[in-house]
């Protein structure tokens, strides 16, 4: 193992990661589901190959980068390795390219197939897809199901010119019938293209309805016995993931590791500034606002990575709290929050974070006691940045400039700029004459 190596900052979750040197330059870049588990691997003695022994001694420092998706950590991974050139990436070609699907939108009879490589040819592409075998598979079963009934061969002919007999006479698809044999004119050419047009709205279209149509169709298999139909239909669900995973553009467009990179170290600094047995790698952050009483609503952030983490976030508006008595509003936006968590199995945070001091950081952790939770928790006060926590009778106070402060008052800002935004809403609403 690399001398000096902390890997205890790495998280469970997908996205790039980054090794440097003693010089701190990038000698290598790869992504993973896992990052944890992925870079764990490299230091497991019992699997060493030649690439791993000549890299792992050079080793000194190991940065992460977190993504949303499998997808948006192959697209940034190729962006970080064409913009660094690491050492070890161009030294065993580990920026290969990754599949695509291609329709050759430029041949008479246009064709659909998987390529690693974009030409510029004309044709279509869509991807890059992490993982070839799903997509292969699905196209498979396009095939065979006559979804997108596209010839399979590569001969170049159209109306002007014919296919040479001797080929259609020898083709195992014209004389089975599972081509529509454009070749020998049993498909109009304005028909055939009608099926490409289908094929293209679909890989950049929505595909709702037969995901739908398979989850069903897999369940009918499963009671049947019939596990292996089932296993192929849960394939082909695995790859309409693939092509319907969103990519957030603002992280692959990242030219710069400097900002995502010190996201990720201030997160691995909370960690040691609140003595915490975990890497509070997810974070969420409660802020309570009102009107004298009035809209009384709470908004909630939660930042991955040492990032805002926009889909996770939740406003709610309090109905149990009459007057002003923000310990209450806020008890009952953490019990709403981790009640509907609990109930639908989703992970919960590494850290839950309260603006104010003592009280409100009481009031979280009542309700989260009556949901038989102990999760970490902090609270941050304003005035002079006092953190407050569980058993604690004195608050701690960091250095202004420390990265863990930081990331708190960032929390803290953005939460009260969510809650206020939705309270601000609300007013709005209640001036408005009535019809």
């Amino acid at each position: 193992m690399a001398p000096g190596i902390d890997r205890s900052h790495i998280p469970h979750a997908c996205g790039v990661y980054i090794m440097r040197d003693a010089s701190a330059a990038v000698i290598y870049i790869g992504k993973a589901n896992d990052l944890y588990k992925r870079v764990s691997q490299y230091f497991n003695p019992t699997r060493r190959d030649l690439k791993t022994s000549q890299l792992v001694p050079l080793v000194r420092a190991i940065d992460y980068i977190p993504c949303a998706s499998e997808r948006e950590a192959l697209l940034l991974e190729r962006r970080l390795i064409r913009g660094h050139m690491p050492f070890f990436n161009s030294m065993w070609k580990d920026d290969k390219s990754y599949p695509l699907v291609k329709i050759t939108v430029k041949e008479e009879f246009p064709r659909i197939l998987l390529t690693r490589r974009r030409l510029p040819d004309g044709s279509l592409y869509f991807g890059p897809y992490p993982k070839v075998a799903p997509i292969r598979g699905l196209l498979e079963y396009f095939w065979k199901q006559k979804f997108f009934p596209l010839r399979p061969c590569h001969w170049d002919f159209g109306p002007a010119k014919p296919l040479d007999p001797r080929k259609l006479h020898g083709c195992l698809y014209f004389h089975t019938k599972a081509c529509p044999a454009p070749c020998a004119d049993h498909i109009s050419r304005a028909d055939y293209m009608e099926v490409v047009k289908n094929a293209v709205l679909f890989f950049s279209g929505r595909r709702a309805d037969l995901r739908a149509r398979f989850e069903a169709e897999m369940r009918q298999a499963s009671k049947a016995l019939e596990y292996e139909k089932a296993a192929r239909l849960r394939d082909n669900i695995r790859a309409l993931d693939q092509i319907d995973e969103r990519v957030r553009v603002r992280a692959v467009a990242a030219a710069d590791l400097a900002a995502p990179v010190a996201a990720s170290r201030s997160v691995t600094d909370l960690r040691d500034a609140l003595g915490l047995a975990k890497t509070p790698f997810h974070i969420e952050c409660f802020d309570v606002s009102h009107f004298q009483g009035r809209q009384h609503v709470a908004g909630m952030v939660c930042f991955r990575g040492g990032q805002p983490h926009q889909d996770h976030y939740r406003r709610f508006r309090i109905r149990g709290v009459a007057g002003i008595d923000d310990f209450k509003a806020l008890a009952e936006a953490v019990g709403r929050r981790y009640r509907r968590m609990l109930a639908e199995d989703d992970p919960l945070p590494d850290l839950v974070v309260v603006d104010g001091g003592k009280g409100q950081l009481g009031a979280a952790l009542g309700a989260l006691a009556g949901l038989k939770l102990k999760l970490p928790a902090a609270a941050l006060a304003k005035r002079i940045e006092e953190i407050f926590l569980p058993g604690k009778a004195e608050s701690l106070i960091l250095e202004r400039s420390r990265p863990a402060l930081r990331l708190l008052q960032r929390l803290r800002d953005e939460a009260h700029r969510f809650g206020m935004a939705y309270h601000r809403l609300l007013r709005k609403k209640d001036l408005l004459p009535r019809p």
